[in-house]
């Protein structure tokens, strides 16, 4: 076991996810990686990986117990899985299922992954960091689910730093703007298709959305951002909300 400690990271399988595995493996941490769905690139990341549905009734707690079984520990729990329901008739063709769907993969997973883990982390005086969205705050209708389930993301994550920050807990929230992931990038994907509906190429779309830096954020941003809140190094940061958006959020 590394000296850094033990983290289990939700949603590792690409995208974010992955960037904030490889980044922990590379800070010393042994990493516990849980994803639906197990890539190549996530197995190369770290040897650890939990093939879990999260919004499974067992899966929080079988991700966190692997964990634990294997290490006898946990010291940093990063809550990153999210799903959402973004059809184009906007929040009208939203039935409750697309709702659910959201809400159980974004906040559920992330309420039922922190209670199993809080006890090893309490013990550890660990840390919790929730990757949430600048859409908590820019609610936008073709991602209404979206935003309102990460806002309860980043609430929860403020919930949690109040009641435990006694207890030495540290429990802060990463909100990023747009992310140059897959889901930018894919031909077709919701990214391409905003660009085309804009009329741009997709490298000009960051300037379009008010991204002040006019560029998209690195998945390898949001990583380093977790190293830094899990480090310590600065130890009374806690129920803090970190934006990195490039500028896309005007107003404080």
């Amino acid at each position: 076991m590394n000296a850094a400690g033990v983290a289990v990271v939700t949603g590792a399988g690409r995208g974010i996810g992955l960037a904030i595995v490889r980044a922990l493996a590379d800070d010393g941490y042994t990493v516990v990686a849980g994803s639906r769905t197990v890539t190549a690139a996530l197995r190369a990341a770290t040897p650890e990986v939990v093939e879990v549905d999260l919004t499974s009734s067992d899966g929080p707690t079988r991700l966190v117990d692997d964990a634990i079984d294997r290490h006898g520990r946990l010291d940093l729990l990063v809550n990153n899985v999210a799903g959402t329901s973004t059809p184009a008739g906007g929040f009208l063709a939203l039935g409750d299922d697309a709702w659910q769907h959201t809400f159980d993969t974004t906040l559920m997973s992330a309420v039922r992954v922190t209670r199993a883990a809080l006890p090893s982390l309490l013990a550890r005086r660990g840390a919790i960091v929730n990757i949430s969205s600048i859409n908590a705050r820019l609610p936008q209708p073709r991602l209404v689910a979206r935003s309102a389930a990460k806002a309860a993301v980043s609430n929860l994550a403020k919930a949690l730093a109040e009641e435990f920050g006694g207890q030495g807990l540290r429990v802060n929230t990463i909100s990023p703007g747009p992310v140059l992931t897959d889901l930018w990038t894919t031909r077709g994907g919701p990214g391409d298709t905003l660009a085309r509906n804009e009329g741009v190429p997709l490298e000009q779309l960051p300037a379009v959305l008010g991204m002040s830096t006019g560029r998209f954020t690195a998945p390898e941003e949001i990583a380093a951002l977790v190293v830094f809140l899990a480090s310590g190094r600065a130890p009374n940061i806690s129920g803090a909300e970190l934006v990195i958006d490039g500028g896309m959020l005007k107003t404080s």
